[in-house]
């Protein structure tokens, strides 16, 4: 009797693909990782197999299935560990046809196919990235153009950057392709808008600083806005200064600006002077304090610049602080007293009058001069006329030739005035020389141009009511970091003496 012995047929079957099953340890990883952070292991044991529960006992042999890598979320494709080594040789060689130096790529995951790595060149191309621009951040091809260019592409453009900026925008900052648009972009532009900036502005703001997209607002930038409120200024003007200078909002108080303000208080500087020339002039707080700033400062000094003046010197034109200045200072000398006839004292007293003068150019300031010594003044007096009133340096001469023949044809005063009072050609003819002339020439009144010019509308009615002339005084001075003093403010009466400075002030404001 012959007996047929039929084997039981085997759990898997070798000729049907196996199912993947991950690996336990296997967890999804965060996007942007690199390639070895983000990948896992899939293996499956074929029948026959060590280990295996579905294994014959008469299996003699067992068959290996290759080792494949976790699908990859970006490429969507599963490769296994050959192809993979292929598929980067091919990109590798490609991008070395193109001129792009593939090194920095070897440890990020690439596509899967050339196909893919080429639209990413194009895309970039068209944008206006040259192969330089990729070989100077070549981690721009680890882009994906749909899940990465193309939402950041879109959001700057939904904000108002025009798309021929695209490429210039990128090739500044190219991180912010990387860069998530709902946690990373929106909340920038979010803290934008409640500093008031203009929503209109806002592409302005960031095409000036690109990479103010790659800060955080609750770090740097925050910690900097509330500093500049500390020292006297609104919350309310933040806005205006990060349109004109957004670079201050990626600066460290600690080092950068903290320390810029200190010294230029310690000059003399009351905060509330500096918090408004900084509100005016945001630039100030890039000048470097160790390179520029102090340097500047020295400088001033060792041209005669009293130290009390500095702080009037750099309230009046902050710009100086950053000036290569020494060198300018050297040449407006020289011009000074070469041209000018003003020597180095005088130099001194016109600089800490009108500290612009060294940045004056030196055709424009010998107009007027020349206009002056046209007119027969000396020299000397023209020198003097000079240091009394810097302003002459940058007077049109056109205007001056019209105040300069009325006052030799209408007024018919000795040129003797003009060297006292020089301010005369910095005053409008038409709107202040004229009427004013007419009214003291319809009542008689005969007078000094100091008289008449240096006072408001309605302190020359008052001096018009008046029955008598009085002498000339001096206005009031102010000091840097000191007081307001007015005029015989040493003759103080017992009154005064029990009234607010407050009350002072104003009674004899309105006096004057």
């Amino acid at each position: 009797m012959n007996l047929v012995v039929r084997r039981k047929p085997p759990l898997f079957s070798i000729s049907r693909p196996l199912p993947l099953v991950p690996s336990p340890a296997c967890h999804a990883p965060a996007a942007g990782e690199a390639s070895a952070s983000r990948q896992s292991r899939y293996s499956t044991a074929a029948p026959g197999e060590k280990g295996s529960p579905s294994s014959l006992s008469s299996s003699s042999s067992s068959s290996k299935f290759p080792e494949y890598e976790l699908p990859s979320v970006t490429w969507g494709v599963i490769q296994g560990r050959k192809e993979r080594l292929v598929s980067r040789v091919i990109i590798s060689d490609y991008l070395k046809t193109l001129g792009i130096a593939p090194n920095e790529l070897a440890d990020l995951e690439l596509p899967s196919s050339v196909d893919v790595m080429r639209e990413r060149v194009d895309f970039l191309t068209r944008l206006g990235l040259s192969v330089d621009d990729l070989n100077a951040y070549p981690f721009l091809l680890a882009c994906s153009v749909r899940k990465n260019m193309i939402p950041v592409l879109g959001y700057l453009e939904k904000l108002g950057v025009p798309r021929p900026r695209f490429g210039e925008f990128v090739r500044a900052y190219p991180q912010v392709l990387h860069a998530s648009v709902v946690v990373e972009l929106a909340p920038v532009v979010k803290f934008l808008r409640g500093l008031d900036v203009e929503r209109s502005d806002i592409p302005f703001v960031l095409q000036r600083y690109p990479e103010l997209l790659g800060f955080k607002p609750e770090g740097t930038m925050s910690t900097s806005v509330a500093y500049l409120v500390s020292i006297g200024l609104w919350p309310r003007d933040i806005g205006p200064m990060v349109t004109q200078y957004p670079f201050f909002l990626g600066m460290r108080v600690g080092t950068t600006i903290k320390p810029l303000v200190e010294f230029l208080v310690s000059l003399g500087l009351p905060k509330r002077i500096l918090a408004k020339m900084l509100e005016k002039r945001p630039y100030v707080l890039g000048y470097d304090l160790e390179e520029t700033v102090k340097p500047n400062v020295d400088a001033l000094l060792s041209f005669g610049v009293r130290r009390e003046s500095l702080p009037s010197v750099i309230a009046q034109f902050p710009q100086i602080l950053g000036l290569p200045l020494k060198a300018k200072l050297s040449t407006q000398q020289y011009f000074f007293n070469l041209k000018l006839k003003v020597d180095p004292d005088g130099f001194t007293r016109v600089m800490e009058k009108m500290p612009q003068i060294v940045s004056l150019h030196q055709n424009v300031m010998l107009k007027p001069i020349e206009f002056l010594r046209g007119r027969g003044i000396l020299d000397e007096d023209v020198a003097n006329m000079v240091v009394k009133c810097p302003q002459l340096l940058a007077c049109r001469v056109e205007l001056m030739k019209n105040s300069y023949y009325f006052f030799k044809s209408e007024m018919k005063w000795p040129v003797q005035e003009l060297f006292e009072f020089p301010e005369y050609f910095t005053y409008s003819l038409e709107s202040r020389i004229k009427p004013r002339y007419q009214r003291l020439a319809n009542k008689g009144i005969r007078c000094t141009l100091d008289w008449f010019l240096n006072c408001s509308d309605q302190r020359f009615e008052e001096r018009l009511r008046g029955d008598y002339i009085e002498a000339d005084a001096p206005g009031p001075s102010f000091v840097m970091g000191g007081k307001l003093e007015m005029p015989g403010s040493h003759l103080v009466s017992d009154k005064e003496e029990d009234e607010s400075d407050e009350e002072v002030l104003y009674r004899r404001t309105i006096s004057l």
